[in-house]
């Protein structure tokens, strides 16, 4: 038996996603209270001991972002005030992924901020799931683990008769995660090459490959406002004659992505895991589909837990 206890907690972004993986690691969820405060300040208790205990925190970063942040350094505080033995913060999604380097001069690497600041206040380990550049784990001093969703899609897609389906990796950086999907799927793939022209614009300027005659099937690691449902049109423009499927780790979901899938008959089906909750209107749209990342998070705990490997389920691209 391990000498000191397994303890899961989660704060009040997505409970539903922490209480299944509590479940299928057979254990209770970690009794705690957030507060929001009238002046919108956050309060955080632990209602247990957790003195000795391993803890695994389960905070995905929904929105509002910076306050679900900032829960998550409350607890993280709370925790090793409370003295835990070690403090795992497990992060599906990973906010200001996107800010990871200067593209100008005189801005913040927001991204490094975030990694300091859960660094600073005491976490002993860091996971998360398809990270927007996997560079980031090199902002922490801590072990990290780069966990990617590629088996959970798969698995899915296998489903489903891929005959005539493509691959298609939304920019260059997402080539060599494609190529695992394609080698693994048994698929062909293509590159499509994109400019971002600010936080809210990109364009795609040209494609690498064949795809006249195949059903697309895009990969990536998140749909916000929609900047990939642009290269939409222009698979269509250069070919393309079949609906789009797209696999997409992390559901952000904006309105306007939302509206647009729904209004568009070229998109038949968009998958995406539960690292984030689906916003209401997207529950409500028949073309979303939402699939579990539990048994993988529930899988990675268990063996951080006993000290078994992880690198089958880490892909580093």
């Amino acid at each position: 038996m391990h000498e000191n206890p397994m303890h899961i907690f989660s704060g009040g972004r997505h409970q539903q996603l922490a209480i299944e993986i509590a479940g299928l690691l057979k254990t209770n969820l970690g009794n705690s209270t957030t507060t929001f405060l009238p002046d919108s300040e956050i309060h955080v208790i632990l209602n247990e001991v957790v003195r000795g205990h391993d803890i695994y925190f389960i905070q995905p970063i929904a929105r509002p972002v910076n306050d679900a942040i900032m829960e998550l350094l409350l607890y993280i505080d709370a925790f090793r005030r409370a003295s835990a033995n070690k403090i795992n913060v497990m992060l599906p999604y990973f906010p200001y992924a996107r800010q990871e380097r200067m593209a100008r001069g005189r801005e913040s690497i927001s991204a490094r901020v975030i990694a300091d600041l859960i660094e600073s206040q005491g976490a002993d380990r860091i996971s998360f799931i398809d990270i927007h550049n996997p560079a980031i784990q090199g902002f922490f001093k801590i072990p990290v683990d780069p966990i990617s969703a590629l088996g959970v899609f798969c698995n899915y897609l296998e489903n489903y008769d891929l005959q005539n389906s493509i691959i298609v990796s939304p920019d260059v950086g997402r080539t060599p995660l494609a190529a695992k999907y394609a080698e693994k799927l048994g698929l062909p793939m293509t590159v499509l090459h994109k400019r971002r022209d600010s936080f809210s614009a990109t364009r795609t300027t040209h494609m690498v490959g064949e795809i006249c005659g195949k059903r697309p099937i895009i990969i990536d690691d998140m749909i916000a406002g929609g900047s990939i449902l642009n290269q939409i049109d222009f698979l269509f423009e250069n070919g393309v004659d079949q609906p789009v499927w797209l696999a997409i780790t992390h559901p952000i979901l904006l309105p306007n992505a939302i509206s647009r899938i729904s209004a568009d008959d070229r998109i038949e089906k968009v998958i995406v895991t539960n690292t984030l909750p689906l916003p209401e209107p997207a529950k409500e749209c028949s073309k979303i589909e939402q699939i579990s990342i539990a048994p993988l998070l529930a899988e990675i705990i268990r063996r951080i837990y006993i000290g078994e490997s992880i690198s089958s389920h880490i892909i580093l691209s």
